[in-house]
């Protein structure tokens, strides 16, 4: 007999639907699957055996082939092995033709016959709920995640002997079980109670650059001595920033999900905050795989949120440079013989580095002009030049007043994005940093003395046209946090200043 059972493999961040296709007919004993699965799809075989005969049901005597159709897309991870097995169970007629029908089944095999989670289970499920498919089994560890989807009905199991007493009718699909106390935990990397700007004496500019860079979306920069407090302001932009919108928030959790990160039942409700160490290589960053398999790099993982890079100038420049094209167009595409996977990173850059290798730049620098130049080539101008804000932070006075806590900046930043949301309403844009600059001269319209600044510090400063165009946003978003309607000259000076020329 043959059988079809849904289900659904990932492939990047998104799910691809499989039809699990099982043929039980007369010949020697066999067990053959087609289809591009991976290795650990060829080594099913023995975990569904195995959990089937712990189940206390009859492995058939007979040739059994599975396709995984399409064949054409390969197949990666183990989540195809519960229905492999209820494919099965239903060309061998130990389940009943309509048990499973219009039912897709998701999950690992033990050899005990216990259904276990898989990585990406969101996706999957998603990728069902999209092309119809209304019910779906998962493990039971797995269905509060499942559930966020909310267009499904999960049909929790624990083991393949409960997806086959409930589909002979022989027992009810259990209920979801509740959420516990551990479902909320969040897998963003901010942690409950992140650092407050409040700690932070002085360092007035770099905090309203901070304000810029987190209410406008605009890629910041920190140059400056060890222990002037770039580390530290960066560390504290996850306190300062908004809640995810709904749609962002699935968004977010469907990333992490692929990833094997997402929380037990719940959306990831804060911005990611990601930071990798400087010893991280190209594909950690940006992505990469092979043999069917794509590793999510960080800039993806910061999708809809930001990506800390500390001690820019020890990266290792290609690695550096492989953040260019992101940065612009906010997605990357991971190409390999045979696999060309698109995925999301839309993401906020922000980074600190030291002036020179000694560090200490214009305060007693002993570095020289060799090892000077040597390091600052690591950071190429292409590169710099696609970050908004460029700052150098000098010492600051130790006697200076400690400033606003995070609850009375983001107070304003909430303000300022509101504002924005206003403006930008009716266009796919969301905040400043992302529009075009074709659409500069509608959407961010300049004092008359504003654009006469514009241009003359372009002259001066010998901008690019891509220089301009962020040099504008920039002074859109300080508008905004000054609640004005209309860039002013003040607001494109301070701009400018915000930019500096990075030697």
């Amino acid at each position: 007999m043959l059988a079809t059972v849904p289900s659904a493999s990932v492939l990047g961040i998104d799910g691809h639907i499989v039809m699990v296709e099982v043929h039980v007919g007369h010949g020697l004993p066999a067990y053959g699957i087609v289809g591009l699965p991976d290795m650990v799809g060829r080594e099913s075989k023995e975990r569904v055996r195995a959990a089937i005969l712990s189940s206390g049901l009859a492995w058939p005597q007979q040739r059994i082939t599975v396709n995984l159709a399409p064949a054409i897309v390969r197949k990666t991870g183990a989540g195809l092995e519960a229905a492999i097995a209820c494919g099965l169970l239903l060309a061998s007629e130990q389940l009943p033709s309509g048990g499973l029908e219009g039912t897709a089944v998701l999950g690992e095999l033990g050899l005990d016959g216990r259904l276990r989670h898989v990585p990406g289970l969101l996706v999957l499920v998603d990728a069902l709920a999209r092309r119809g498919i209304r019910r779906v089994v998962v493990p039971v560890e797995s269905a509060r995640e499942a559930a966020l989807c909310g267009n499904v009905e999960v049909l929790p199991a624990a083991c393949l002997g409960d997806i086959h007493a409930c589909a002979r009718g022989e027992l009810p699909w259990p209920d979801v079980p509740p959420p516990t106390d551990d479902d909320g935990a969040d897998s963003s990397g901010l942690g409950d109670d992140p650092p407050d700007l409040g700690e932070v004496r002085g360092l007035w500019h770099a905090r309203r650059a901070v304000a810029a860079c987190v209410s406008g979306g605009h890629h910041l920069l920190f140059v400056g001595p060890p222990g002037v407090g770039k580390t530290m302001l960066a560390r504290r932009v996850p306190s300062i920033t908004m809640p995810l919108s709904r749609d962002h928030a699935f968004d977010v959790t469907r990333v992490h999900s692929a990833a094997g990160l997402a929380p037990a039942g719940a959306l990831i409700t804060n911005a990611p905050f990601r930071a990798p160490h400087h010893s991280a290589s190209g594909a950690a960053l940006v992505g990469g795989g092979s043999n069917g398999r794509v590793r999510i790099g960080e800039i993806t993982l910061a999708h809809r949120g930001y990506l800390f890079l500390d001690e820019l100038g020890e990266f290792n420049p290609s690695v550096l440079d492989a953040l260019r094209q992101p940065m612009e167009d906010r997605r990357v595409c991971v190409a390999r013989a045979g696999l060309s996977v698109e995925l999301p990173a839309n993401f906020v850059l922000i980074a600190c580095t030291n002036p020179c290798p000694c560090g200490l730049g214009e305060h007693g620098c002993k570095c020289s002009e060799v090892q000077k130049m040597r390091y600052r080539r690591r950071l190429s101008a292409p590169l710099l030049d696609r970050f908004d804000i460029r700052m150098v932070i000098d010492p600051p006075d130790p006697n200076q007043p400690f400033g606003a806590t995070s609850a009375a900046a983001r107070e304003q930043i909430v303000q300022a994005r509101h504002i924005q949301a206003e403006r930008l309403r009716g266009t796919p844009w969301r905040r400043n940093a992302e529009v075009p600059p074709g659409r500069l001269t509608k959407l961010a319209p300049l004092s008359e003395k504003a654009e006469a600044a514009l241009l003359d510090i372009a002259e001066l400063r010998a901008l690019s046209a891509r220089g301009v165009g962020r040099l504008w946003r920039v002074a859109r978003t300080l508008a905004d946090l000054d609640g004005v309607e209309r860039v002013g000259e003040d607001h494109m000076e301070e701009a400018s200043w915000m930019r500096e020329e990075i030697v």
